[in-house]
């Protein structure tokens, strides 16, 4: 499984790469390896402002549909556009092209909660 240890992490799969104010989120290779064949990418979330654990879409697999959660507090700023032609990116580079939203940080974002890439591998075994 790959995790790479720039990123950080949550219990709910979702990897986060913060850049100054903005922060780009995505789903583990972890989660998409669960997921199976991702099919659909809904994220009707653009320039919300949502709070941590806010859910700010949704991934549909073959089998199944799952919530994606927001890691720390922000405002939604883009959706990654190849996603809508192409959701499979997901399954074949989930920490490259397919990056999921980006996210304008809260002033008083807590980044504490945030798991470090050997904390998320103890998590998911």
């Amino acid at each position: 499984m790959n995790t790479p240890s720039e990123l950080k992490y949550t219990k709910d799969h979702e990897w986060i790469k913060v850049e100054g104010d903005t922060a780009i989120i995505g789903i583990t290779d972890y989660a998409q390896g669960e997921l199976g064949d991702i099919v659909f990418v809904d994220v009707d979330t653009v320039d919300d402002e949502l709070n941590e654990g806010d859910v700010f879409g949704s991934v549909e697999a073959v089998k199944t549909v799952s919530d994606l959660f927001l890691p720390i507090p922000g405002t939604v700023l883009e959706v990654n556009p190849e996603l809508e032609d192409q959701p499979e990116l997901l399954n074949s580079d989930p920490y490259g092209k397919g990056w999921i939203i980006k996210l304008k940080v809260a002033e008083d974002a807590d980044f504490t909660t945030l798991l470090s890439a050997e904390q998320y591998q103890e998590v998911v075994g």
